[in-house]
């Protein structure tokens, strides 16, 4: 699975890799933001790709395991819609953090539940439903394709 991964990675995500999106994560670095992934995907996928962002961090749906083995099963939340605000929340506990002077970046309405608890939620390459509702609440709309 690892080598799937690996490859993956390599031939899927990398090819996909935007500059823009470099550049924001850049930005976001130089004025020392701590840089975190909130994803539904599970955390075998999207950890090498959190990686090779060079985030700090990275919440994800955990896969279940038993004697080495994925079961298909997860454990825990899932970090979906309100999940991803439960897991965010247990996670800032942990930390002794706050939301305070946060970005939060996102393309889909499944997010729509952690958008508006950030204090700068921004649409990006947003699918409709997002696009509407950002627009409605004054959120800033980007492209990172263009």
């Amino acid at each position: 699975l690892a080598r799937w991964r690996e490859q993956f990675v390599a031939e899927k995500i990398q090819p996909l890799l935007l500059q823009k999106a470099a550049d924001l994560l850049d930005k976001h670095r130089k004025a020392g933001d701590y840089l975190l992934i909130i994803t539904a995907t599970n955390r075998f996928v999207t950890e090498p790709i959190a990686e090779l962002l060079g985030v700090d961090d990275l919440i994800a749906t955990e896969p279940e395991l038993v004697e080495n083995r994925y079961t298909g099963k997860i454990v825990g939340t899932p970090s979906f819609q309100e999940g991803k605000v439960l897991r965010l929340t247990q996670w800032l506990k942990t930390r002794q953090q706050t939301l305070e002077g946060a970005f939060f970046y996102s393309d889909s309405h499944n997010d729509l539940p952690l958008l508006k608890k950030v204090p700068n939620p921004v649409a990006v390459d947003p699918d409709q439903t997002l696009h509407s509702h950002a627009t409605r609440e004054g959120w800033p709309v980007i492209s990172l394709r263009q």
